[in-house]
């Protein structure tokens, strides 16, 4: 399901065109920088704690190793 959400925000973001047009004063503008973070947000959060460990792990040996 995150990486639902992850490539719903990417293909958002590619979009040729917006859902809601820019020219609707505030929330034209407004909807880019709600809608995207929040998939992004919502998929981090669905993402199971054990995983975010194991690849800090990773990360962290990784850095120490090079």
């Amino acid at each position: 399901m995150a990486k639902v959400l992850l490539g719903t925000a990417l293909g958002y973001l590619l979009m040729p065109f917006d859902l809601i047009p820019d020219f609707i004063p505030v929330i034209g503008h407004l909807d880019d920088a709600v809608i995207v973070p929040g998939l992004i947000f919502l998929a981090l959060k669905i993402i199971p704690e054990e995983i975010i460990n194991e690849h800090k792990i990773k990360i962290k040996n990784e850095q120490h190793s090079a």
